[in-house]
C-alpha cells in the first residue's frame, strides 16, 4: 500500500521539500531535516555543472508567532544564513525591511491567501545579503502557520533585472547608484567612479590616459566610513586615479583587474593616502575593477566600476564573467545618461542666461523660473526676459516654446534674440510678433522643422514695452495667457486682451496683432507668466488666473519683489509640477515730473531757434554743466531742423533727465528713416546726422503710431 500522502493533506512544507529532494543532484544535502545555526559561508565550485545542477530552492516552516519550526536550506547558495529551528524568522531580514515582511506575513496568516515572488534581500551572519525571490504559501491545517518559498535569484536573472533597472532613469547619479547596487550582488561593497568629464556631460575621447580625473558617482552600502575614504561627491586623489586609469588601460586595452587579497592591495596602491581613499575597511579584502567602456573605435572609457570583498572568498571565474558582462551590458545606460546630463547643463545655462537682470531707475524686475522636475529630465520651452531699450523704455518679454529638450531650448534662444534686436530696433510689439510668427513658420518647414522631428508651431509670446516718462504700457500678445495688473490702490485682475492664435499658426485666419495701451501709475505691478503657474486639473484656467491675481495683490509696497515673486510661486505652483513654471513681477516706478519736460512745436522754420530757447533754459534750470548744455541744445536744433525739412506736422521735442545722462527725443510724422552717410566739406547738407553722431554716446529711431521719433542719449 503506498503510504505517500495525497497532496491534498500534505503541507507546503512537504510540497516544497519533496521538489527540494528531486532537484538536489545526486549526493546532495538531505531535505526536510531541521538543524542548527549555521555562520560559515561555504565555497561554490567554479563550474557548479561539474556536481549535477545548482540548487536554487529553499522552504523554511513558521508558526503562527512567525518562528522557524522546520528548513531545508542544505544548498551552498544559502549558507551564511543564520537560520534553524526556534529562531524568529525576521533575524533574517535587513532591518528596514522587518516591519513590511512582518505585516505581509501575518496578512498571509489571517486571510490564507498566498503572497507569491516578491524580491527580498536575506542578511547572512558576515553582514553581507543575499537575493532571493520570496513566496509566503499558508500551511494547511492543523498546523495554521507559514511556508516560506525562497528562491536565490540566479545570475542570469540577476543580470536582467540588474539591466532593466539601471536603464530607468536618465539622471546620472541615479544611473550609477543603480549599477552599484546591482553589483552589490557580487560582493560586500560597490562604487562607481566617473570620469569628471562624464559626471559634467562633457565628451571623454581622445583624453591622455595619466590625466584621467575620477569623481565617486556611487557607494553602497549606506554607511559610515572611515575618514578619508571617498564617498560619493568626492573627487579620487590624483595618484588613485592614475593607478586605476593605468589598471584598467594596460596595453592601450580596456581590462578588468583583479586584486586578491591586502597584502596585494598594499603592494598595488603603496601610498597608505590612496590606500584610505580606496579600501573600505582596515580588514583585508579583494577587488576586481572592471572599466565602464563603450563600444566604439576606439574603445572609450568612462570609468570604473569596483566590487570589494572579504579575501577569504576569492571571486572565481564564472563572476567575474558575469560582473564584465553586467557592466557591459549598462555602460550604454551610462552614456545616456551623459548625454542627457550635457543636454540639461546647455538648456539651463541658456534658460538662465535668458532670465532678466535687475532694472533700473524706472522699474524694478524680479523673476522666478522653476522646472517641471529639477533633475535632468526637466527642461522645457518657458523664457521669460526684459531689458532697457536705448530710448529709454524697458522691454518685457514671456514666451512659452511648445516642447522641451534642445529643440526647444534653441527657439527659445532664437525667438528671444530675435525678439531683443528688433525691440532695441525701434519695432513696435505687434511688429515684433509678426516677425517672430514668420520666424517660427520657417523653422517648421519640412528640410528644418519637421524633418528633424520637432515643431514649435503654437508657440505663444507677450511683449510689453514700459515708458517711464508716460506711465503707460504698450502690449501685444500672440496666443499667450493675459499679464496680471495690480494697480497701486489694490485693484488686480488679468488685462482684457483679445485672443489670437500662437505663432505660426497657419491654419488660422491670419489677423493682425492688436496693440494696447494700457495706463500703469507709478507703483502699479505687472505680473508676466506661462500657463505652468495657473493650470491646475481641478480648477478652469480663470481660477488660476484669479488665484495669481490675488497673489500679486497681496504684494506689499515694501516687500523685496523678488522674495515676492518666490513666495507667489510656491504658494501657486501646482505638486507635483506638470509644466514648467515662469513667472516676471515688474513694479512701475518711472520718472519723476521734475525730470521730464516736453514740448509741441509747429514745423516753421523758427522751431529750431524756439527750441534751443527752451533747451537752453531748462537745462540752467536743471543746472547741467556748460559743455553739456551746449551740446544738448546743439543736438535738439538739429534734429529739429531736420523734422521741418523732411517731415511734416507738429513736431514735439521731449528731454529726460537720467541718472546716467540727457535724452533727447524728436518726434515727426514722417515715415523716412534717418540715415547716417559720408559728406563732403563742399556739400550744401547732410552734416545734421553727423553732429548728431559725434554729440552722443547713442542714437536712433523707433517707430509710432503717427510716424516716427529720433532719439539721442549725451552724457552728462
Amino acid at each position: 500500500m503506498d503510504s505517500t500522502p495525497s497532496p491534498s493533506s500534505s503541507s507546503a512544507f512537504d510540497l516544497v521539500s519533496r521538489a527540494l529532494g528531486r532537484y538536489i543532484p545526486q549526493g546532495g544535502a538531505a531535505a526536510a531535516e531541521p538543524r542548527g545555526d549555521r555562520t560559515a559561508r561555504r565555497q561554490v565550485p567554479d563550474n557548479p555543472a561539474a556536481g549535477g545542477q545548482e540548487q536554487i530552492l529553499g522552504a523554511v516552516n513558521l508558526d503562527r508567532d512567525l518562528i522557524i519550526t522546520r528548513c531545508n536550506l542544505e544548498a551552498p547558495v544559502f549558507a551564511g544564513l543564520e537560520v534553524g529551528a526556534g529562531r524568529p524568522f525576521v533575524d533574517l531580514l535587513p532591518r528596514g525591511d522587518v516591519p513590511t515582511v512582518t505585516r505581509r506575513l501575518r496578512q498571509v496568516v489571517e486571510s490564507g491567501e498566498a503572497h507569491v515572488a516578491r524580491i527580498q534581500r536575506l542578511r547572512r551572519g558576515d553582514g553581507s545579503e543575499l537575493v532571493v525571490s520570496m513566496s509566503i504559501l499558508p500551511s494547511a491545517a492543523p498546523e495554521g502557520g507559514l511556508t516560506v518559498s525562497l528562491i536565490a535569484m540566479a545570475r542570469r536573472l540577476h543580470l536582467y533585472a540588474a539591466e532593466t533597472a539601471i536603464g530607468t532613469s536618465l539622471d546620472i547619479g541615479e544611473t550609477a547608484q543603480s549599477l552599484a547596487e546591482s553589483l552589490l550582488a557580487w560582493g560586500d561593497v560597490a562604487a562607481v567612479d566617473l570620469d569628471f568629464a562624464v559626471w559634467t556631460g562633457e565628451g571623454v575621447s581622445g583624453r591622455a590616459h595619466g590625466r584621467i580625473r575620477l569623481r565617486r558617482a556611487a557607494l553602497v552600502p549606506d554607511r559610515v566610513w572611515p575618514e578619508g575614504y571617498t564617498t560619493p561627491g568626492d573627487d579620487l586623489p590624483g595618484d588613485a586615479s592614475r593607478l586605476l586609469a593605468q589598471a584598467v588601460l594596460r596595453d592601450d586595452a580596456p581590462q578588468t583587474i583583479v586584486i586578491p587579497d591586502g597584502e596585494a592591495v598594499e603592494r598595488v596602491f603603496g601610498s597608505p593616502r590612496v590606500a584610505r581613499a580606496l579600501v573600505p575597511a582596515d580588514l583585508s579584502a579583494g577587488v576586481v575593477c572592471i572599466p565602464l567602456v563603450l563600444d566604439s573605435a576606439p574603445p572609450v572609457v568612462l570609468g570604473v566600476a569596483e566590487v570589494w570583498r572579504r579575501a577569504d572568498c576569492p571571486f572565481r571565474d564564472s563572476e567575474l564573467f558575469d560582473l564584465q558582462e553586467l557592466v557591459a551590458r549598462t555602460a550604454h545606460h551610462v552614456d545616456l545618461a551623459r548625454q542627457h546630463q550635457r543636454e540639461h547643463t546647455q538648456v539651463l545655462a541658456l534658460q538662465r542666461r535668458l532670465l532678466p537682470r535687475a532694472g533700473g531707475d524706472t522699474i524694478e524686475i524680479a523673476s522666478v523660473y522653476q522646472p517641471a522636475n529639477p533633475d535632468s529630465a526637466g527642461v522645457g520651452g518657458d523664457w521669460v526676459n526684459s531689458f532697457p531699450l536705448p530710448d529709454g523704455r524697458t522691454a518685457l518679454v514671456v514666451g512659452d516654446v511648445v516642447g522641451h529638450g534642445l529643440g526647444a531650448a534653441a527657439t527659445m534662444g532664437q525667438l528671444s534674440m530675435e525678439a531683443r534686436a528688433l525691440l532695441s530696433a525701434g519695432l513696435a510689439p505687434d511688429q515684433v510678433l509678426e516677425h517672430l510668427d514668420e520666424t517660427v513658420t520657417v523653422l517648421d518647414d519640412a528640410e528644418s522643422g519637421l524633418a528633424a522631428g520637432y515643431s514649435a508651431l503654437g508657440s505663444t509670446c507677450c511683449i510689453a514695452l514700459y515708458d517711464p516718462v508716460g506711465h503707460h504700457v504698450t502690449l501685444s500678445s500672440a496666443g499667450h495667457l493675459p499679464p496680471i495688473l495690480v494697480s497701486p490702490d489694490g485693484r488686480a485682475g488679468p488685462l482684457a486682451i483679445r485672443p489670437h492664435p500662437g505663432l505660426g499658426a497657419e491654419f488660422a485666419l491670419r489677423e493682425p496683432f492688436d496693440v494696447y495701451t494700457i495706463g500703469v501709475p507709478p507703483g502699479s505691478v505687472l505680473a508676466l507668466y506661462t500657463d505652468g503657474l495657473v493650470e491646475d486639473p481641478a480648477l478652469s484656467i480663470d481660477e488660476g488666473m484669479g488665484r495669481l491675481a490675488d497673489a500679486v495683490a497681496a504684494v506689499h509696497p515694501w516687500d523685496t519683489l523678488q522674495r515676492a515673486a518666490r513666495h507667489v510661486v510656491s504658494t501657486l505652483a501646482p505638486a507635483p509640477q506638470r509644466d514648467d513654471v515662469t513667472l516676471l513681477l515688474a513694479r512701475m516706478i518711472g520718472y519723476r515730473k521734475g525730470d521730464t519736460a516736453t514740448w509741441r512745436l509747429a514745423a516753421r522754420d523758427d522751431a529750431p531757434a524756439r527750441a534751443r530757447e527752451q533747451v537752453s533754459a531748462l537745462l540752467r534750470q536743471w543746472r547741467t554743466r556748460d559743455d553739456t548744455r551746449h551740446n544738448a541744445t546743439l543736438l535738439v536744433s538739429e534734429l529739429v531742423t531736420n523734422a521741418v525739412r523732411y517731415a511734416t506736422g507738429p513736431i514735439t521735442v521731449r528731454l529726460i533727465r537720467s541718472g546716467h545722462g540727457l535724452l533727447c527725443e524728436v518726434g515727426d510724422t514722417g515715415n523716412g528713416r534717418p540715415r547716417l552717410r559720408r559728406t563732403d566739406l563742399l556739400d550744401d547738407g547732410g552734416r545734421g546726422l553727423s553732429i548728431v553722431h559725434r554729440l552722443t554716446t547713442r542714437w536712433g529711431v523707433r517707430w509710432t503710431d503717427t510716424g516716427k521719433v529720433v532719439w539721442a542719449e549725451v552724457a552728462r
